[in-house]
């Protein structure tokens, strides 16, 4: 008999495309039915997230990282019943901190003055460990992510995180399976983040990635796409 294959919903993370979870997309084919969202037409979480629901189907798997956690998150608060498995990979149930917002208003201003090409080669040490850093297909990947993106869209990006709301006391009601994951040297959303989250939610297990940073699909992809083949099978 053939199995049947669940409808996966898959959310990017800033400056991300679909080339993020290329892999996952590849690996997951024959139980999966993989959709990646465009994260970049919106300017609030809120409305971002209503557009999730507008283009999935009536019941699917949900899984995001980093701003798609954000999404993620507030699509399952939004509409339960229709999310039937909740991920969040490499990102956090909290609101933007003054510093970190500060920071998104500066690289927005960058943006606005021409100086795009300047954002990623300011960000990409966080968003990747060292070493992969220096790894041309991971790091070429990440560059033409951002290009993709492009400036306007990464400015309703910003604009969209530093809006968003504190979550941590609505995890409590969210009852769906959830997988809690991350890279264990993730400097942007470290795993002690992703504890809480854990912790908070009523159906979570905590997966944590070695040798990888905060773009743990592209960085470790057959450790994620594991991680995710097991979520989906329960």
């Amino acid at each position: 008999m053939t199995e049947t294959r669940a409808p996966l919903v898959l959310l990017p993370g800033l400056l991300n495309d679909a080339a993020l979870w290329a892999a996952q997309v590849r690996d997951l084919a024959d139980i999966a039915d993989p959709v990646v969202a465009d994260l970049t037409r919106d300017e609030s979480i809120a409305a971002l997230a209503a557009r999730v629901l507008a283009e999935a189907p009536p019941r699917f798997a949900l899984a995001g990282l980093s701003m798609g956690g954000y999404v993620a998150l507030a699509v399952a608060l939004a509409a339960p019943e229709r999310v039937e498995r909740l991920a969040l990979l490499d990102t956090n149930a909290r609101a933007d901190k003054p510093e970190q917002s500060a920071r998104r208003h500066e690289l927005i201003g960058w943006a606005r003055d021409g100086r795009f090409g300047e954002v990623m080669p300011a960000l990409l040490p966080m968003l990747v460990t060292p070493a992969h850093a220096e790894d041309e297909a991971i790091a070429g990947t990440v560059r033409g992510m951002a290009t993709r993106v492009g400036p306007e869209g990464f400015i309703r990006q910003q604009t969209a995180i530093m809006g968003r709301p504190d979550r941590r006391a609505a995890l409590a009601g969210i009852a769906c399976p959830t997988l809690v994951l991350c890279g264990r040297d993730d400097a942007l959303t470290p795993p002690e983040m992703h504890e809480e989250m854990r912790d908070g939610l009523p159906h979570a297990r905590l997966e944590v990635i070695p040798d990888c940073g905060h773009l743990s699909p592209l960085e470790q992809p057959a450790a994620v796409s594991a991680a995710v083949r097991a979520w989906l099978r329960g």
